[in-house]
C-alpha cells in the first residue's frame, strides 16, 4: 500500500529553481577561515532571484518565493553576510558596489510589510503570512543586533554618493538608490512583534539604539532640513519613517531627565503598589475562608407576589447590597460587540503607548530637539503642498501620518519649552529665557498658516462624513495641539507673538463652521476605542476654554454663519442639449458660487448660547463613557471631565441633565467604591465636592417636582429639561405659514402663451400636477355643461321671458378638492401650481396666508371655456415648449417673476422698466385713481342708496328694451362692455390730482408774470383791509372808554401776555406774507362776531343756522380769501391786523402781528392761498 504524499506550500519545481539560485550565490568554507565567499556568478544570481521576486510573486499575487527565500535563510545567511562584509574603505570597488545595491534591492520586497484587507486574502496568502512575518521579525532582529558589521551604516555609504549630487543634476538611478535606502529604513521601524518589551531585540527602542549608531538618524535629519532645495520627491517616505519611530511615544517622558525618570518609576511603581493593595482589601471583605468553603443558595423574595429570584454563593449572605448587587450581576445582559466598519491598520494605531528604555529616550529626545531646531518647517511644508496638489506619490495613508506628526512636534515644542523654562527658573537666568522666547514659535511657523488650518478642516470634515474614526482621531489630536500652542503665544510677554495669536484666534473663531464640528465629533461617539475617546473629549475641553476666555476679551464677537442656498435648477440648460450647454453650466456653477457667498453672513457670538449646545444628552454621555475608565485615567484627564460636568450642573445651570441613576452610580462608584478613586488623588476632593453638590440639589428639586423620580431613570429631551426646571411646560407660538409670493409672465403674452409657460416650469418634476389640473377641468367642465342644459331647458319652459326666469338662474361655483395630503400642501405653498390654477381660471378664497383655503372654479367660466383651458393645457402637456424667443432663447422658468402687488409710479424719465419684459398699456399708466383729492367728500348712506338705485332701474330700463337676457348675444355684451370702459377711461383722464405734481421746466418769463400778479393782488387785498380797519377805529374807541368805566368783575378782553408772531406763507420765495397785528377788531361787526358781548354771551353760540350764515356773509364781504371753519383742533389765536395811533412798525414799515385770545363763539380762520400751491 503506496503512502499519501502530503501536499507542500511550494510548488517544488519553484523551491528547486530557488534554492540553486541562493546556492550559487555564495557561502562559507572551512579554507576562509569561516569567511563568507562570493560565487562566481553573485551579482547574476542576485539579479535572477530578484526577477523570480517581481514576475511570480507580484505579478501572480502570491508568496511562494519569499516563502522559499525565508526558509533558505538567505537573509541572515548570504545578504547580511555579503553588506557587512564590504569594508568601509573599499569605495572604489564598483563590483562590490553594485552587488551591495543588488542585496538592497533584495531586501526592500523581502522585508516589505504586508498589508492586505479581507477581501484581498487568498489562500495561498493564508497560508504563508504567518511564516514570512516570523522571517521578517528575524530579518530585524539579524540587521539591529550585527553591531559589527553596521548594515544599516553601509545602506547609508550605498546612498551618500547620490545624495550628494543636486538635485537638477540626479538621474533616475540615483533618485532610486535613495528611495531603495529609505524604504529599507521604513520597512525595519514597521516590523514589529505583538508583545515586545522593551529590551526585546526587535523593540522600538533597539530600533532607534540602532539608528543612532549606524548614522541614520542623521541621514534623515540632512535630508528634512534641505527638502525642498535638495529632494522633493523622498518627502513622504521620510514621513513615514518618523511615524513609525514616534508613534505611542511619550512625549512627557521623552523630556525628562534622569533624576524625573527614576522619580517617576518610582510613582508609577507605587501606584500600581497602591492600587493592587486596595484590590485585595476589597476582595479581603469577601474572600473564601476555610468556614465559608460550601456551596450556598438562597431565593430573594420580589416585589411580586409568588416571583422569587435566585442568588448563589455565601457572599450574597452577607448583606442586602452583596444579595442585590449578585442579582444585578445575574441578569446584566452582555450585548455583542459589533465589528467596527473603520478597518484600521495594525501598523498605523498610534494610541498605544510605547515604552522606551533610557539610552534610546536620550537618543530620540536629541533627534526631536534638532529636527525641531532645523527640520520642522521645510518637511512639513513640503508635505502639506503635496498633499494639497495630490501629487501621485501621497497615499491615502499619508494623510493621518502628517497630522498626527504635526500634533506630536507640537507638544514636544510645548513641552520643551517648558522644561526650558523650569531649567531657566532655577539657574535664575531671565535674560537666556527670554531670548529662548522670542526664538522659539518661528521654528514651527509653517503649520500656523492658513493654508494649513484650511487643509486641517477639510480633512477632518471628510473623513467625519465618510466616517474614518482613525483619521478623525489624528485630526482632532493636531488641532487641540495647535489651540494649546496658540493659547501660549497668547500669555506671551512679546506683543508679536500676542498679536499673531489674535490674528489666528480670530480667524479659527470667526468660522461658524468649526464650531458645529467640534460638537459634531464630540456627539458622535458610540464605540470608536479609548483613544478617540480621549481626543474628542480633550479637543472640546480646550476649545470651550479658549473660546470662552476670547469671548470675555472681544466683547463684540463676530462669527460667520452660512444658510443652505437654494441650488438653481439646470434642467432647462441640459435639455437644450446644444453646444452651450457647457458654459450654461459653469456659468451656473460660478452662480452658485456667488449665491453660497451671499448667503454667509455675520452675527454677534453668544457664548452661554454656543456652550448650551455642549449640555445635550450626546455629549453629556460622551463623557460619562469617558470617566467609567477614572482608574485608568490621569490627573489630567480626570480634571477634563469634572470641568465638564461643572460646567453643564453649575455654569449653565442645567444640572437636570445630571440626574440620572446610573449616573449617580458611577458618582458614587467614584467616592465610595467598590474601586474608588484613590484618596491621593489631587482630584479626589474635587469629585468628592462635585458628587455631594450633584447630590443636594437633586433631592432639592425631587421635592419640588416629584416626576423626577420618574424622569431619573430615562435621558431627558429638551421639553422635559424645560418642565422640571420651571415646573410648567413650554409655550411654543406656532407661526402661521406664509403663502409663497404670486407669480406672473413676463411681458404682454396671451393667455394661452402663458399657460404653456406654466406647463413648462412644471413638466419637469411636477407632472402629476398638470394631470390632476387637467382632470379639475375637465369634472368640472362636464358638471357645468349639464347644469347650462338644465338650465336651458328651465328658460324654455317659462318662455324665454327675463320677467318670469327664476332668480337663481346663475350657476353655482364648483368646488376643487385635492385628491391628497400633499397636494393640498402643494396648492398652497407651490407658487408655480398655483400660477397654473390661477391662468385656468380657479379662484381662491379666503385670505392669502390660510393653507386650508377653498379654490373653486367660479360661475362666470362656462363649460366652454372649461374645456378650451382643458384642450390647451392638454396641448402643451404633451409638447411643451421649454425655451422662448428666436435671437437669445430664453428658458421657461427665466420668463416668471413676482407679481408686484402695488403698481409702481413711475414718471416720464423713469426708465428702471427696460428689459422686464413689460409693455405699456398706453394712457393708463398715467391716470390718476377715481376718487382721489378732487372728491369733495364721502357720499352719505343715503345718498349712496339712492345712486344705487338709479343705477339699478336704469340697468333694468335697458335690458327691458333689449327683450331679456336671452336675448342678448355674445357680440352685444362684447360691445357694451368695451363702451362701459371706453367711458371709464375718458372720465379717469379727467380727473386732476395734487398727488402727482411735479415741477416743470424752467421758464423766466413765466415766472416774472407770475409773481408781478402776485405782487399786485397782494397790494389791492392789504389796502382793502385797511380800509376795513380804519373805518372801525372809532367803534373801538368808544367800546374801550365804556369798559373803563365798568368795574372789574368781568374778564378782561385782552391778554398782556408776550406777543407771538404768526406767519402766513405765500407760495413764492422772496416776497412779503400778509400779516396782521391781532388785538383788534375790523368792524363793529366782526368785533360783534370775534369777541363777544361784554355779558354772559362770550360763550354763546350761534342760535340758528341763519345767524351762522349771516356771519359767513358778512366775511366774504370783508374779504374773498376769509372763510369760517368748524375745526375744533384749530387755534384759538386768530390773526387779524389793526391800525391804531400807537402801532408798532418793524423798519420796513410793516405792522407787527400779535396774538389775542379769540371766543369759543365762531372760529374764525384767515387763509391766503396763492396760484402756486
Amino acid at each position: 500500500m503506496e503512502q499519501e504524499e502530503t501536499p507542500t506550500p511550494v510548488d517544488p519545481e519553484v523551491r528547486a529553481y530557488v534554492y540553486s539560485l541562493v546556492s550559487a550565490l555564495g557561502g562559507t568554507g572551512t579554507d576562509e577561515d569561516g569567511r563568507y565567499v562570493l560565487g562566481d556568478d553573485a551579482l547574476a544570481c542576485l539579479k535572477d532571484l530578484k526577477r523570480w521576486l517581481k514576475f511570480y510573486d507580484e505579478k501572480a499575487n502570491r508568496l511562494d518565493v519569499a516563502r522559499c527565500l525565508a526558509e533558505a535563510n538567505l537573509v541572515e545567511g548570504d545578504l547580511l553576510e555579503i553588506l557587512g562584509a564590504w569594508p568601509e574603505g573599499a569605495t572604489e570597488d564598483k563590483v562590490r558596489g553594485k552587488i551591495a545595491l543588488a542585496c538592497l534591492e533584495l531586501l526592500v520586497p523581502l522585508t516589505w510589510p504586508i498589508e492586505k484587507n479581507d477581501t484581498q486574502l487568498t489562500v495561498n496568502h493564508h497560508r504563508h503570512i504567518p511564516y514570512i512575518q516570523l522571517a521578517q521579525a528575524s530579518y530585524k532582529r539579524a540587521m539591529l543586533e550585527s553591531q559589527s558589521k553596521t548594515v544599516l551604516r553601509t545602506a547609508v555609504r550605498i546612498g551618500l554618493p547620490s545624495i550628494a549630487i543636486p538635485m537638477g543634476e540626479r538621474t533616475a538611478r540615483d533618485e532610486g538608490i535613495i528611495k531603495i535606502i529609505l524604504y529599507l529604513f521604513r520597512n525595519i521601524s514597521i516590523i514589529c512583534t505583538a508583545g515586545e518589551s522593551k529590551d526585546s531585540p526587535t523593540s522600538r527602542s533597539a530600533t532607534i539604539e540602532a539608528f543612532h549608531h549606524q548614522d541614520v538618524l542623521a541621514l534623515v535629519l540632512t535630508i528634512c532640513s534641505n527638502m525642498g532645495e535638495d529632494f522633493d520627491t523622498q518627502d513622504v517616505v521620510i514621513l513615514e519613517v518618523l511615524f513609525h519611530l514616534l508613534k505611542g511615544v511619550g512625549v512627557e517622558k521623552l523630556f525628562m531627565d534622569e533624576s524625573q525618570l527614576k522619580k517617576n518609576g518610582s510613582n508609577e511603581l507605587g501606584a500600581l503598589l497602591a492600587k493592587e493593595k486596595n484590590m485585595h482589601r476589597s476582595y479581603a471583605k469577601h474572600a473564601p475562608s476555610r468556614h465559608n468553603r460550601f456551596g450556598t443558595m438562597i431565593w430573594v423574595k420580589r416585589d411580586e407576589p409568588g416571583r422569587v429570584s435566585t442568588v448563589s454563593g455565601q457572599y450574597g449572605l452577607t448583606d442586602q447590597q452583596q444579595t442585590f448587587s449578585k442579582m444585578d450581576q445575574s441578569k446584566k445582559w452582555n450585548k455583542p460587540k459589533q465589528r467596527s466598519r473603520d478597518i484600521e491598520k495594525v501598523n498605523d494605531r498610534f494610541d498605544v503607548p510605547v515604552s522606551l528604555t533610557n539610552n534610546a529616550t536620550t537618543h530620540l529626545r536629541l533627534f526631536v530637539e534638532e529636527f525641531l531646531d532645523s527640520s520642522f518647517n521645510p518637511l512639513f511644508n513640503h508635505i502639506r503642498r503635496a498633499i494639497e496638489r495630490e501629487a501621485d506619490r501621497v497615499l491615502e495613508c499619508h494623510g493621518p501620518q502628517f497630522f498626527y506628526l504635526i500634533s506630536w512636534f507640537l507638544e514636544a515644542e510645548r513641552v520643551r519649552r517648558r522644561k526650558k523654562q523650569e531649567a531657566e527658573k532655577k539657574r535664575k537666568n531671565n535674560k537666556i529665557a527670554e531670548i529662548f522666547e522670542a526664538d522659539s514659535f518661528s521654528l514651527i511657523a509653517s503649520v500656523l498658516t492658513q493654508e494649513t488650518f484650511v487643509l486641517l478642516n477639510r480633512f477632518i470634515q471628510d473623513r467625519l462624513d465618510m466616517k474614518v474614526w482613525h483619521d478623525v482621531n489624528a485630526g482632532t489630536r493636531c488641532f487641540t495641539q495647535i489651540l494649546l500652542i496658540i493659547q501660549e503665544m497668547a500669555d506671551s510677554p512679546l506683543e508679536e507673538d500676542q498679536e499673531i495669536a489674535e490674528n489666528i484666534q480670530n480667524r479659527i473663531f470667526y468660522e461658524e463652521t468649526t464650531h458645529d464640528r467640534i460638537l459634531a465629533i464630540l456627539r458622535g461617539y458610540k464605540d470608536q476605542g479609548f483613544g478617540y475617546l480621549d481626543s474628542c473629549t480633550e479637543l472640546s475641553h480646550v476649545f470651550l476654554r479658549m473660546l470662552e476666555r476670547y469671548s470675555r476679551e472681544k466683547v463684540d464677537l463676530q462669527v460667520r454663519s452660512k444658510r443652505r442656498a437654494r441650488k438653481k435648477k439646470k434642467a432647462a440648460a441640459v435639455q437644450r442639449g446644444d453646444a452651450n450647454t457647457n458654459d450654461d453650466v459653469a456659468v451656473s456653477e460660478l452662480e452658485d458660487v456667488a449665491e453660497a457667498e451671499r448667503v454667509s453672513k455675520e452675527r454677534k457670538f453668544d457664548f452661554n448660547r454656543f456652550a448650551l449646545k455642549f449640555a445635550t444628552q450626546a455629549c453629556i454621555d460622551t463623557f460619562v463613557k469617558f470617566t467609567k475608565f477614572y482608574n485608568d485615567l490621569n490627573t489630567e484627564q480626570l480634571k477634563r471631565a469634572h470641568r465638564f460636568f461643572y460646567r453643564v450642573a453649575f455654569k449653565q445651570e442645567i444640572s437636570v441633565m445630571l440626574f440620572r441613576v446610573d449616573y449617580f452610580l458611577l458618582f458614587n462608584h467614584m467616592i465610595k467604591g467598590p474601586d474608588p478613586l484613590d484618596r491621593a488623588s489631587p482630584v479626589y476632593g474635587e469629585w468628592e465636592e462635585l458628587v455631594r453638590q450633584l447630590i443636594k440639589r437633586m433631592t432639592k428639586k425631587m421635592k419640588e417636582r416629584p416626576e423626577l423620580a420618574v424622569e431619573m431613570l430615562f435621558s431627558k429631551i429638551p421639553s422635559t429639561v424645560f418642565f422640571l426646571e420651571h415646573g410648567y411646560e413650554k409655550q411654543t407660538i406656532s407661526s402661521r405659514p406664509r403663502a409663497p409670493a404670486t407669480l406672473e409672465v413676463k411681458g404682454a403674452m396671451a393667455k394661452e402663451e402663458q399657460i404653456s409657460v406654466a406647463v413648462a416650469v412644471l413638466h419637469e418634476q411636477q407632472l402629476d400636477a398638470i394631470d390632476w389640473v387637467v382632470k379639475i377641468l375637465s369634472t368640472a367642465a362636464s358638471e357645468r355643461q349639464c347644469w347650462e342644459t338644465a338650465a336651458a331647458a328651465k328658460r324654455a319652459e317659462h318662455d324665454s321671458s327675463i320677467d318670469h326666469a327664476e332668480p337663481g338662474s346663475k350657476a353655482p361655483s364648483i368646488i376643487v378638492n385635492p385628491d391628497s395630503e400633499e397636494r393640498r400642501i402643494a396648492i398652497f405653498k407651490d407658487a408655480k401650481m398655483r400660477l397654473l390654477m390661477t391662468l385656468s381660471g380657479f379662484e381662491r378664497l379666503g385670505i392669502d396666508d390660510e393653507p386650508n383655503a377653498t379654490w373653486i372654479i367660479p360661475s362666470a367660466l362656462s363649460a366652454r371655456q372649461l374645456h378650451e383651458t382643458q384642450e390647451v393645457i392638454q396641448k402643451y402637456r404633451d409638447n411643451p415648449i421649454m425655451e422662448y424667443g428666436e435671437d437669445e432663447p430664453i428658458a421657461a422658468d427665466e420668463m416668471l417673476r413676482r407679481k408686484s402687488t402695488a403698481s409702481a409710479r413711475r414718471v416720464e424719465y423713469d426708465d428702471e422698466s427696460e428689459g422686464d419684459g413689460i409693455v405699456s398699456n398706453g394712457d393708463d399708466d398715467f391716470l390718476f385713481p377715481a376718487g382721489g383729492p378732487t372728491r369733495t367728500g364721502p357720499l352719505t348712506a343715503a345718498a349712496a342708496l339712492e345712486q344705487l338705485k338709479k343705477k339699478r332701474r336704469k340697468r333694468r330700463t335697458s335690458t327691458a328694451s333689449d327683450g331679456g337676457v336671452g336675448a342678448l348675444d355674445d357680440e352685444t355684451l362684447e360691445r357694451r362692455w368695451k363702451a362701459r370702459e371706453a367711458a371709464d377711461l375718458e372720465k379717469r383722464k379727467k380727473i386732476k390730482s395734487a398727488e402727482y405734481v411735479f415741477d416743470s421746466e424752467d421758464d423766466a418769463e413765466a415766472d416774472r408774470i407770475f409773481f408781478e400778479s402776485e405782487e399786485s393782488r397782494r397790494e389791492r387785498q392789504a389796502k382793502r383791509v385797511m380800509e376795513v380797519l380804519k373805518a372801525g377805529m372809532v367803534d373801538r374807541k368808544k367800546k374801550e372808554k365804556r369798559k373803563s368805566d365798568d368795574k372789574d368783575d368781568g374778564p378782561k378782553q385782552h391778554s398782556k401776555k408776550k406777543q407771538r408772531i404768526v406767519e402766513s406763507k405765500s407760495g413764492s420765495e422772496g416776497d412779503g406774507d400778509l400779516q396782521f397785528p391781532v388785538g383788534y377788531s375790523s368792524s363793529p361787526r366782526i368785533q360783534e362776531l370775534e369777541l363777544g358781548s361784554q355779558s354772559g354771551e362770550e360763550d354763546t353760540p350761534p342760535s340758528t343756522p341763519h345767524e351762522v350764515v349771516a356771519q359767513e356773509k358778512i366775511l366774504r364781504d370783508i374779504s374773498p380769501n376769509i372763510r369760517t371753519t368748524e375745526d375744533d383742533g384749530a387755534s384759538n389765536k386768530i390773526p387779524i391786523q389793526a391800525a391804531a395811533g400807537g402801532e408798532v412798525d418793524d423798519e420796513d414799515g410793516r405792522d407787527e402781528p400779535v396774538l389775542l385770545p379769540s371766543r369759543r363763539r365762531q372760529r374764525v380762520a384767515l387763509m391766503f392761498e396763492s396760484d402756486s400751491e
